[in-house]
């Protein structure tokens, strides 16, 4: 029998979540959660919506547990929030592992992760509470991604890498071996990582320019 689990969120990554959670875990999704002011409507994805201020006045905490499905809003500050109030509520965390992840690092991950298809997670390598990994990543041995990350799609994490809290990692981005990242950095698509990087930094990858000449004019296309 499934756990019955509770998402925050009524976007689209709650959706995803609750096709996840549904599809390929343990857990069922019984109901949704947001707070009272951004409640739009009383269903979302056919089940019911709670305001989380009463949340625990209808689904006990000892029978329920609750997944915060937020992005990266406020360099995941929001998402760190929610988390923090939940288990002060005292409900138990759930965490989303793929089935088609390749996760070789013995559970070592924390509550509230969100690890979708196609990441690869070395061995000796650790990840912290309310981590977002994308798809088709690849978490070098010996790394540590630390708490309230999100690490966007087909990121390459060398081996001995520490990620700081609060970071996110834009799609393509790669770091190099034994660097360090500061906390809440942003790292931009494409973006390659050589050095360390000190807290709260900000690096972009270069963006790809049009052509002076029209597609029309190319001759081997």
């Amino acid at each position: 029998m499934k756990k019955p689990l509770i998402i925050f969120g009524t976007g689209d990554i709650a959706q995803l979540a609750c096709y996840y959670f549904n599809s390929d875990s343990k857990y069922e999704v019984a109901a949704f959660t947001v707070d009272r002011e951004y409640i739009t409507s009383p269903v979302f994805c056919e089940l019911p919506v709670e305001p989380f201020d009463s949340l625990s006045n209808v689904y006990d905490i000892h029978n329920y547990e609750l997944f915060i499905a937020l992005s990266y809003t406020k360099i995941n500050a929001l998402r760190k929030e929610k988390y923090l109030a939940a288990k002060q509520m005292g409900y138990k965390i759930a965490s989303y592992i793929s089935s088609q992840a390749s996760v070789l690092n013995g559970g070592a991950i924390g509550e509230n992760c969100f690890i979708l298809e196609d990441n690869t997670v070395q061995p000796f390598s650790k990840i912290g509470h309310n981590v977002t990994l994308w798809s088709g990543n690849h978490i070098g041995h010996h790394s540590t991604i630390m708490d309230h990350c999100f690490i966007s799609s087909h990121v390459v994490i060398s081996g001995g890498v520490e990620i700081g809290e609060q970071c996110f990692i834009g799609v393509n981005a790669t770091l190099r071996d034994h660097i360090k990242i500061g906390a809440k950095c942003v790292i931009g698509a494409g973006a390659l990582l050589l050095e360390d990087a000190e807290p709260e930094g900000v690096y972009l990858g270069g963006s790809t320019e049009r052509s002076r000449v029209p597609s029309s004019r190319l001759r081997k296309i």
